[in-house]
């Protein structure tokens, strides 16, 4: 870990690129004036820290943070008991009645069949004997390379469902996803995801970075011939600092992923035949009827998951990783912390604000209940940190907007009398 002369893990970073929250957040006077933190329901085990890929555009690898390059290659047995151990302690303190687990990296299948499910049974064992009413979900996150037979077999034994990352559906779309040599990856991750279609219980879905430079609806359509459960289509990582990418040739329309959302959107909300969950749209459905969504992109819902590297550091959601170098880090080890502690870092504490957290426009909005201010990594700005609206404000209040007036012309459609 890169320590600092104040004992502290990145805090002058931390203060210096983001004054909001690290800075102007007083975690203790928060707390003396009642505001009670939410507890850890998300751990993210990084199991492994390398990649079989070289995807051009990885947050992790190709973005502002390098600290992979510190990290060890993979987490080792002890690491994975002191996970364990961690895990089962949060979740007696707080009575948890289930906690998640997400197998990530790096590749998480680089590890044999023979290891994968061991962080998962390990934290069972562990909740058995400290918290036994905790409940565990388990999947793992893949790029779906190195999908097998064995594999799949050695995660279904241990109950863990498996999330594949694509481009979309055809060669042309993952043109960024490549091996260490340049290669593509996707003949290898197609027929990963071909071998998991036909494991159904085991499938749970596919994430998807929208591409401005790809057909909307020809990647969807093409996304579903693998069959997903569940469709995620997420914002490219981007921020005030660093915007994301523009429509290819510049011009054109002022909300670029909206228009390229909601052409999705037009071709699933008017499907006869609902072929799969599409989560961005389900979620704000859901937060328009105000209803809760399990979401840290949309909403005001309190941040709830920690990341656990593979040297055991207890790290925020390495989404952070793509606004500057050390932006997850905490300083906190699995040797020498709890989860509690996380709980008063400032940047975690931040997330668990919901409104009080965000830009004063944002918190006058009248979609801020839907919005939630939007992702919280693309809120950033360097020297002034992560209170401004989402750097896809424009393109969200346009998007929200357009599936509003669809769920109240469909609320408001006469019933076909019945033949």
């Amino acid at each position: 870990m890169r320590q600092t002369d104040t004992g502290e893990v990145g805090l002058p970073a931390h203060r210096r690129h983001a004054p909001w929250p690290y800075a102007h957040l007083d975690v203790p006077a928060l707390r003396a004036a009642g505001h009670r933190p939410y507890p850890i329901r998300q751990f993210v085990l990084k199991t492994r820290s390398r990649c079989n890929l070289a995807c051009t555009y990885c947050y992790v690898y190709a973005m502002a943070d390098h600290g992979w390059r510190d990290q060890p290659p993979a987490m080792t047995p002890d690491t994975v008991a002191r996970a364990a151990h961690r895990i089962a302690e949060h979740a007696a303190a707080h009575e948890l009645a289930r906690v998640d687990l997400v197998l990530h990296g790096g590749e998480p299948l680089l590890t044999a069949p023979a290891g994968l499910a061991a962080p998962v049974e390990a934290v069972r064992d562990a909740l058995r004997g400290r918290s036994p009413g905790t409940r565990v979900t388990a999947t793992v996150q893949t790029n779906g390379t190195l999908l097998t037979r064995g594999r799949l077999a050695a995660l279904a034994a241990a109950g863990i469902r498996v999330g594949v990352s694509l481009d979309g559906g055809l060669p042309v779309h993952n043109a960024r996803r490549v091996d260490h040599a340049g290669q593509p990856g996707f003949g290898a991750a197609a027929r990963g995801l071909r071998l998991l279609a036909r494991h159904p219980a085991s499938y749970a879905g596919v994430l998807c970075v929208v591409d401005l430079a790809q057909d909307p609806v020809e990647t969807y359509e093409s996304l579903l011939a693998f069959h997903p459960p569940s469709l995620g289509l997420l914002l490219p990582l981007a921020n005030w600092s660093d915007p994301p990418p523009g429509r290819p040739g510049g011009g054109g329309s002022d909300t670029p992923y909206a228009d390229w959302l909601l052409a999705v959107f037009e071709r699933w909300w008017h499907d006869d035949t609902r072929r799969t969950r599409v989560r961005v749209f389900e979620e704000i459905i859901a937060l328009l009827l105000g209803l809760p969504a399990a979401t840290e992109t949309l909403g005001l819902a309190p941040a709830t998951t920690a990341v656990i590297e593979t040297d055991g550091s207890i790290e925020q959601a390495d989404s952070l990783k793509s606004a500057y170098e050390g932006a997850a880090t905490t300083g906190l080890t699995l040797d020498r912390h709890t989860f509690d502690d996380l709980l008063d870092h400032p940047g975690l504490a931040a997330r668990q604000l919901g409104r009080e957290a965000l830009a004063a426009g944002c918190r006058s909005c009248e979609l801020v209940d839907v919005c939630g201010g939007g992702h919280y990594p693309h809120r950033f700005r360097s020297g002034e940190g992560f209170r401004r609206p989402s750097v896809y404000c424009a393109d969200l209040q346009v998007l929200i907007r357009h599936i509003g007036r669809a769920l109240h012309e469909a609320a408001h459609q006469p019933r076909q009398a019945a033949s």
